[in-house]
């Protein structure tokens, strides 16, 4: 197969377009004929038109991909590639509805003889024991016989300047060796840094869920360092730089747990392990701390508010950057629209400002409006994502947009030197 792909007499089909889906069809498309398929028919306009909703410095037209949401078009495709969202729901148990669904209408348009690789990040089993079920039921194909399986985890990190899929290390795994040796060979033909053949497909699920709980757990230390460190006046940065300097001490910086990875994915484990009738300790106390940052935030803005003698309902707060991480338009899971929420339910009149993230988005998401051009005079400023764009901020432009003293909430310590020495600052950072 390997050999048809490359040669162009069969094609590779991307299910799901989105943040992961878009860029691998990208690369793919330079060596390969690629379909490009979601459900979603307003990306599927936008990307015939040319337009790149993940990177709008691209030009789709450049690109050797034929965009669809007609699902017969995937039976054109011998490879078939899954990439779609796998979020949480309410009560933080796994939301499979994305790739159940992805996984029936693959199934239902895949010629035999296809291999079928998942990159969703998943709890080990997922891949065999909920997605090759409905593949065989779907098509009425038999697994090994008239197709194979593959996983493949994404670890792209989205963003400016960030770590791209070309970069990057890429496990491979598959039901058996043969189509291992595809597998392998279609990814190791587009990528700088090669591919990993993990020992199984539930390994390669494992080692993807543990590398976004391991940054989660980490995190989660700072972040109640950070706490208890305020609590004693000393800065959690001053310790981190003067920890820093041991060889072997791992950097991690607190703040707002979100996006689709981090936030999400350690629930994946914590299910499956409550399954197993295994509580989690270690994980599950890590996703406690991170998600309680939001109150604790609150909470300093508020006495913040209380200590410079404004009302919550009187307040005007200007946030800067709504996306969960900064330079890039990513409004997944992120964080600050919870604390944005609660100050808007204590009658905190907010204005949100982020030069990255897509406003009809942001308002369709969460009902909340962008200010682009920011001429206001606030109460308060709460710097969340550390945009390019604000870098060259200083104490004059803060002033600027202060109505008398500048109350700064500065969540990632960007601005803390051009604040000191200011009789007319109040600052804080985690």
């Amino acid at each position: 197969m390997f050999d048809d792909l490359i040669n162009r007499k069969k094609k590779i089909a991307v299910v799901g377009l989105g943040y992961v889906g878009l860029p691998l069809a990208k690369l793919l498309s330079t060596k390969y004929d690629v379909i490009g398929f979601d459900v979603n028919q307003y990306k599927i306009d936008m990307y015939q038109k040319g337009v790149d909703l993940i990177d709008e410095c691209d030009n789709l037209n450049d690109f050797n991909i034929t965009f669809t949401s007609d699902e017969d078009m995937i039976g054109e495709a011998n490879f078939i590639i899954v990439t779609v969202p796998t979020p949480i729901n309410e009560d933080n148990t796994p939301d499979l509805a994305f790739i159940k669904s992805s996984t029936e209408i693959v199934a239902k348009n895949m010629p035999k003889n296809s291999i079928v690789v998942y990159e969703s990040t998943v709890y080990p089993g997922v891949t065999e024991d909920v997605c090759v079920p409905i593949l065989e039921r779907c098509s009425g194909y038999k697994l090994c016989r008239d197709f194979k399986v593959g996983y493949s985890p994404e670890r792209v990190s989205s963003g400016k300047n960030n770590m791209k899929i070309s970069d990057i290390t890429k496990i491979v795994s598959a039901i058996d060796d043969e189509s291992l040796d595809i597998i392998s060979n279609v990814y190791d033909s587009v990528l700088d840094k090669g591919i990993y053949r993990a020992k199984s497909i539930k390994v390669a699920e494992a080692a993807k869920i543990t590398e976004n709980i391991q940054r989660d757990v980490n995190i989660a230390l700072v972040n109640e360092l950070s706490k208890i460190y305020n609590q004693m006046d000393i800065n959690v940065q001053d310790v981190l730089d003067a920890a820093s300097t041991k060889w072997n001490f791992v950097k991690y910086e607190p703040g707002l747990v979100g996006g689709h990875c981090i936030g999400v994915d350690p629930y994946y484990l914590i299910h499956q392990s409550r399954n197993l009738k295994y509580p989690t300790q270690l994980i599950s106390t890590a996703r406690v701390v991170n998600e309680s940052m939001v109150d604790y935030i609150y909470e300093n803005v508020v006495n913040l508010l209380e200590m410079n003698d404004i009302e919550l309902d009187d307040a005007k707060i200007l946030v800067c950057g709504i996306t969960f991480k900064e330079n890039c338009n990513d409004i997944r899971n992120s964080k600050i629209i919870n604390v944005i929420n609660k100050l808007i339910e204590a009658g905190v009149d907010i204005t949100a400002n982020d030069p990255c993230a897509v406003e009809d988005e942001v308002r369709e998401v969460y009902n909340l409006s962008l200010s682009d051009d920011v001429k206001d005079k606030f109460d308060a400023i709460i710097m969340s994502a550390s945009h390019y764009e604000y870098e060259n901020w200083d104490y004059d432009k803060f002033k600027e947009l202060s109505k008398d003293k500048i109350i700064l909430i500065d969540l990632k310590e960007k601005f803390k030197d051009k604040m000191v020495d200011k009789d007319d600052v109040c600052y804080w950072s985690l």
